[in-house]
């Protein structure tokens, strides 16, 4: 298995020095690569290896998110040994099985629009198809954070610390050709697989990332829903200016 620990007593001028020296990219805009950063997974090529320096480099580029006062408390655990996989796998396998089954799955929503549910009806056979190769995947990848106590309330610092760098890790991993989707359903079973592999008790995941060499040509942007007007317009009062925001309209700023 092979773990890394991406922690603040990181060689910083390891880091400069390896995003200097990048693999050659993709040629995409900054809106091209952040439209089409899909969740890969029945198109993850499953047969072919991915280098660990790859992975490392996607890395390098993460760590430069931004984290609450700097703290840069993130631990990333990369496992590439198969026979772990497979036990991940598992765990995933059956937690995927469960969340098929509940009424917030994929496919139970929309229901009532035939057009957004036969969407939500392909998102789950390939959520239904990932819960059954998530151990065949050659690199999966796991950011950490540590959090002794999960408080009561507001989160945001916490998790605000850990999941931008996980986009990060994506958008760097598509600009490379590699593919990704972000998943949490391993979470049901997150202390067994802390367990598994020796991530202390105060350390928790903010994510399930598989990683491979996509099938395919490319990606595109996926359709979404246009913006609706809010139950309420919000009126944000300064002594010096109103604001009102909605969705459908852009703002308007009126001074005093």
């Amino acid at each position: 298995m092979t773990t890394l620990r991406y922690c603040t007593s990181f060689d910083t001028s390891h880091t400069w020095a390896a995003i200097m020296n990048l693999m050659p990219t993709l040629p995409l805009t900054p809106d091209e690569l952040l439209t089409t950063t899909r969740s890969v997974r029945k198109r993850l090529d499953l047969t072919r290896p991915v280098p660990l320096e790859l992975i490392r480099e996607c890395l390098e580029v993460a760590l430069q998110a931004p984290s609450a006062s700097n703290r840069q408390g993130w631990q990333w655990m990369v496992i590439t040994d198969e026979s772990i996989r497979r036990v991940i796998g598992d765990y995933y396998r059956q937690a995927v099985e469960s969340y098929l089954k509940s009424p917030r799955s994929a496919t139970a929503l929309f229901a009532d629009d035939p057009e957004r549910n036969a969407v939500q009806r392909r998102v789950g056979e390939s959520v239904a198809y990932l819960g059954e190769h998530m151990g065949d995947v050659p690199v999966l990848v796991i950011p950490c954070i540590s959090a002794p106590n999960l408080r009561a309330g507001s989160q945001a610092g916490l998790w605000g610390s850990l999941l931008p760098a996980a986009w990060s890790y994506m958008l760097a991993a598509r600009a490379r050709g590699l593919g990704t989707a972000w998943t949490t359903l391993h979470m049901r079973y997150e202390k067994e697989i802390s367990e598994l592999l020796g991530i202390p008790a105060d350390i928790r995941h903010g994510a399930l990332i598989p990683t491979a060499y996509y099938l395919g040509d490319t990606f595109k942007p996926a359709p979404r829903q246009p913006g609706r007007r809010p139950p309420h317009q919000h009126l944000v009062k300064t002594p010096t200016c109103q604001r009102w925001w909605s969705l459908e309209q852009p703002q308007t700023l009126t001074t005093r």
